[in-house]
């Protein structure tokens, strides 16, 4: 169990040599004097040849000497033509890939030797220009960067991460906030009240209607119903939703087995808003929107959303991963690509999970359409090939319920096969949708009635912890020392810290805490036990756990305790809109990532974390104290206030904590 945080000393940059003196040694050999006494090689003595005069012994030296420098002079030229060409060569590949490594080992060496020089502060980064207020890089194309009209349609893109080999401190850049940015409100308040100019929203989103419906729009703030008169109806349409399924009502959907829910297109949060009170966790996934975005909106919110589609990938999340998948009017065409989209869904359901699609398309009079007809038809065939059993339809609502038994496959005339191991790995990393059934291979293959109900389920026994290859001991050790670290972290959340660095003119400072925590990313999360311990602290924040793609995959253990995470690569921007987390955790991934073959800009990262971290946001690091002070000369360029604090007087780790500023536009 950690010992109490002590802080360390506040000064100086980091401690890191690099380099050195290089000793450049002379190969050439003296002239010796008496060489022309020397004998040759040939075995023939001076004395055999000293007939010629003296005249012809200089000429002769002279000669040599001039010979010996033209065919040095010559060698020289052949290798620098033969560097040359082996350097321009494009059919030379291997050559190509040492340049390249070589390039960026002198890049970086460069950078983290000009970041170590105590000598000189290092240089913050700049601001991005004022149209990258709401980049989200895999998804701001230039096209739509360039385009006059924002909107677009409400225009959705794939995602297309591409990473840059090298990139210089120039061209990385701070993404700003907006010109009349405020700090959101606290919690539970933010969720139904959010300032205006936080969120990229036009006069072209009320016009649809879609907007409107859902919220009320004033001067400076936009107002969401969540209360029991609601306007959109989302409390009645919950309780609609448990009654079909067999509920008396919404609340009693713990009860059920249902813990985790995936809303697709999820508007703004309200299914998720609501059913937040009843310890459901409901995590949003909706396309990239240039404008209105659902995602932000809810981000904002204090609500658990991240971008995504159902496009041409495979979603970042294993197999037999929800109790539930919602879908509200999302606007997807289930009956294209064989059912694809469909074969997707069925692999994130848990065994027993219930799939709730409600849509205009299933109502009597959109069915007097034979087009509408032949859709519905489709779906509802290809529902049953899946093993799904249709619980109830009511209105636009139809409830399908997965089966929990494996031979039901077996027993099918039609339908999409069972994948095989090679097309079901256990956690995809966008990967192709593949048309067959995944998940049938897993030893997760539960019911969820079978499951501890919540908030049980977030502690697994010892054979339901064997599944993931975890011991008992080691789980039991993880979730203590969190607990204790939870406490420690906490307690240093405080202004006082960072009472020599003010964040804003002291008329504007609230009372404190400057800064409340709702929305948690975890970077390295292992075994989610950083997102239990808050939740057992009784913190009232939702984390996003996510596992790195180049360590241990615990994502489906983290999933199975009724949390949320995601997989994801930090060598790519992660994918949200900037602005939308409060604190961001990080404990060992300093030290996964150095262990990592094609390592990424430390720089860079850090400009990531910058983007979709809300000013007066906090960032906490732990690592080894070598990779803390290292990484401390870099939060200086983010512009962060940072401290440096011993977590035990023994131990080598040390902990980094950070507070962005909110650094105002100018009007």
């Amino acid at each position: 169990m950690s010992r109490p945080l002590h802080r360390g000393s506040s000064g100086g940059g980091a401690r890191l040599s690099i380099g050195g003196t290089r000793d450049y040694l002379d190969y050439r050999e003296p002239l010796d004097s008496n060489s022309e006494t020397k004998d040759f090689e040939n075995g023939c003595s001076a004395a055999a040849v000293a007939a010629p005069s003296r005249s012809r012994q200089g000429v002769s030296v002279v000669l040599f000497n001039l010979g010996l420098t033209l065919i040095v002079m010559l060698a020289i030229l052949v290798s620098l033509y033969w560097t040359i060409s082996i350097s321009m060569s494009s059919r030379v590949g291997i050559y190509k890939g040492y340049r390249r490594l070589q390039e960026q080992l002198v890049l970086d060496l460069s950078q983290i030797g000009e970041l170590s020089l105590s000598t000189a502060k290092p240089k913050e980064l700049e601001f991005c220009p004022p149209e990258y207020e709401n980049h989200v890089p895999c998804y701001n194309s230039s096209s739509y960067m360039d385009s006059e009209d924002s909107y677009v349609g409400r225009s959705r893109q794939d995602r297309q991460c591409v990473r840059e080999s090298a990139a210089t401190l120039e061209s990385i850049c701070l993404v700003p906030p907006p010109r009349k940015y405020r700090i959101p409100l606290r919690w539970p308040t933010g969720r139904d009240f959010i300032w205006k100019n936080n969120v990229k929203v036009s006069g072209q989103e009320f016009s649809l209607g879609s907007l409107t419906k859902r919220m009320m729009v004033e001067e400076e703030h936009i107002s969401f119903h969540s209360d029991s008169l609601m306007v959109d109806g989302v409390e009645d349409y919950s309780h609609q939703i448990a009654e079909m399924i067999g509920l008396r009502n919404d609340s009693n959907f713990i009860e059920a087995g249902v813990r985790t829910v995936l809303d697709i297109e999820c508007g703004f949060g309200s299914f998720g808003a609501h059913l937040s009170s009843k310890q459901l966790l409901i995590i949003c996934l909706a396309g990239y929107e240039i404008s209105g975005s659902q995602v932000q909106l809810t981000l904002e919110r204090g609500l658990p959303a991240i971008i995504g589609s159902f496009t041409s990938k495979q979603l970042p999340f294993p197999v037999l991963s929800f109790d539930m998948v919602h879908c509200a009017q999302c606007g997807i065409e289930w009956e294209t690509k064989d059912g694809i989209f469909l074969i997707e869904v069925d692999r994130l359901l848990r065994p027993g999970g219930f799939f709730v699609w409600t849509s205009a398309l299933n109502t009597h009079r959109s069915l007097q359409s034979k087009e509408n007809q032949k859709k519905w038809t489709f779906i509802r065939d290809f529902a049953e090939r899946l093993c799904w059993d249709m619980l109830a339809q009511q209105d636009e609502t139809i409830i399908w319920k997965k089966t929990i038994k494996k031979n039901c496959y077996s027993s099918r005339k039609s339908g999409p096969n069972i994948c095989g191991k090679t097309q079901d790995p256990e956690s995809p990393y966008y990967e192709s949708l593949h048309l067959c059934i995944g998940g049938t291979h897993s030893q997760r293959w539960i019911p969820i009635e079978s499951r501890t109900v919540w908030p049980s389920r977030s502690k697994l026994s010892s054979d339901e912890l064997s599944v993931y290859g975890v011991h008992q001991e080691d789980f039991s050790d993880d979730l203590m020392n969190w607990n204790s670290v939870v406490r420690n972290h906490w307690s240093l959340l405080s202004p006082l810290i960072f009472s020599d660095h003010p964040k804003r003119p002291g008329d504007e400072d609230p009372s404190p805490p400057y800064n409340m925590l709702r929305n948690v990313l975890d970077m390295n999360a292992r075994f989610g036990g950083f997102n239990a311990a808050l939740l057992d602290a009784g913190k009232s924040v939702w984390v996003m756990n996510v596992v790195p793609v180049n360590g241990v995959n615990y994502l489906p253990l983290i999933l199975d305790r009724g949390l949320v995470g995601i997989q994801h690569d930090w060598c790519e921007a992660f994918p949200t809109y900037p602005r939308t987390y409060d604190m961001i955790h990080a404990d060992g991934l300093l030290s996964l990532e150095a262990h990592r073959k094609q390592k990424c800009s430390l720089v860079k990262l850090f400009a990531e974390i910058d983007r979709i971290l809300r000013p007066e946001g906090w960032v906490i690091l732990r690592d080894t104290a070598s990779l803390i002070e290292e990484t401390r000369s870099v939060t200086s360029l983010m512009k962060w206030d940072a401290r440096m604090m011993e977590t035990d007087v023994n131990s080598d780790e040390r902990l980094l904590l950070c507070q962005k500023p909110f650094i105002r536009k100018q009007q």
